[in-house]
């Protein structure tokens, strides 16, 4: 009797700590632990672990505060190694054998394009910490906590437009699987948005090789502004190959993998202008009040701050504060049903308030932060968040 009272006392108080979690909500656990999983790409050609590194630690120091009304939460991290197969037998053991209620905090490649339809016909949903390949925001069953290269390939062109005064917009899409039906739809809610027509639409980048015709072929066009999808060693190389040619006179867009240290350092002589969209909160702020919580956390898990582990934070308290909300015993029928309810949730790291909801396809983050590369130093450009009102 006493240690289910002090477990009732324990519930109580983390209720009142949880911002979004309905103080009257009774979640219970008869079953044992929450099971909770995700998939990502941690080793292979990327590692994306950063993300469910993060959702793990938010569920680690939860439990250690006595979980949720006493129920702790047990988290699976899967390894997809960036190969199909290994990614499609590694959701079938975490629905399967492991029987988790959900996904959350997961960071992969191909995980979307392999598994939403398992996901769907098994009715788990995916909380996904880091979603990128198109699928991730085209599936009833997944709904990524990150804006996403195709949301953010609008935004950036949206910025272009209406803050960088851009008339001859320009795009670079390296094609990677089926991606480029996505990207080529993102440039098209520009062009809808803004009456105006991208000028040049190359969709041949290669993810290695020389850049030069690339950049002289945007030169000869009359690009003022292009986007490009490249990642950090490719946007190094794509701006001093811009410096070698004497390229000016156009503003370098870029998406969320370009805001990193590594291309800030390497490119610290640069006079290009160069400008990277954000998913969340930028990460390097770190007197902002917004990251506050997030940092703590990671500082307390030994985690490095990327805005990888904020998406794997984000993703953690989307899962958290749904469990908050269901009355009596969680099951993963009853946390499906609260996630489908599509109850908007606010991090202050984000711009715009996550829904899941019950919908065929979710891209509910819309919002983002402009930095520009100042000598050598990410420098908030929006202080304010810029939000997209995408077309319907």
């Amino acid at each position: 009797m006493k240690t289910r009272l002090f477990a009732a006392a324990i519930g109580a108080f983390i209720s009142m700590a949880l911002p979004y979690g309905a103080a009257q909500a009774a979640p219970t656990c008869e079953a044992g632990p929450i099971k909770i999983g995700s998939v990502s790409t941690i080793t292979g050609i990327v590692d994306f672990s950063d993300a469910p590194k993060a959702a793990k630690a938010v569920f680690d120091q939860l439990n250690e505060a006595g979980g949720i009304h006493g129920c702790k939460i047990e988290y699976t991290m899967a390894d997809d190694k960036a190969d199909p197969q290994v990614a499609a037998q590694a959701a079938r053991d975490l629905i399967d054998n492991q029987e988790v209620y959900a996904l959350s905090g997961g960071a992969s490649l191909l995980d979307c394009a392999v598994n939403a339809g398992t996901y769907a016909k098994n009715d788990v949903l995916s909380v996904q910490g880091v979603g990128v390949d198109p699928l991730c925001f085209n599936a009833p069953s997944v709904a990524p906590v990150n804006v996403g290269p195709y949301t953010l390939t609008t935004v950036m062109l949206d910025y272009a437009t209406k803050n960088l005064g851009a008339e001859k917009a320009c795009a670079f899409i390296a094609v990677i699987g089926g991606t480029q039906e996505a990207y080529a739809g993102a440039i098209a809610d520009w062009e809808k948005m803004s009456g105006k027509t991208i000028t040049l639409a190359d969709y041949t980048l290669p993810l290695q090789g020389d850049l030069t015709p690339y950049l002289i072929k945007a030169r000869d066009a009359g690009c003022d502004a292009v986007i490009t999808n490249q990642v950090e060693p490719g946007i190094v190389q794509w701006i001093k190959t811009a410096d070698s040619q004497k390229i000016s006179g156009i503003n370098w867009l870029f998406l969320a993998p370009g805001y990193t240290e590594g291309v800030a350092k390497a490119l610290a002589d640069s006079k290009q202008p160069l400008y990277i969209g954000t998913e969340w909160e930028p990460y390097t702020e770190a007197s902002s009040d917004a990251n506050k919580e997030w940092a703590a956390t990671m500082d307390k898990a030994g985690l490095p701050k990327t805005a990888f582990s904020q998406g794997g934070y984000m993703a953690a308290k989307v899962i958290i504060d749904t469990i908050s909300g269901i009355e009596g015993e969680v099951t993963r029928e009853s946390l499906t049903a609260a996630l489908k309810a599509g109850k908007p949730l606010t991090y202050p790291i984000a711009g715009t308030p996550y829904v899941f909801g019950d919908a065929a396809v979710h891209s509910p983050m819309k919002a983002s932060k402009i930095m520009q590369l100042v000598d050598g130093k990410w420098t908030v450009k929006t202080p304010e968040w810029f939000t997209l009102t995408k077309p319907e």
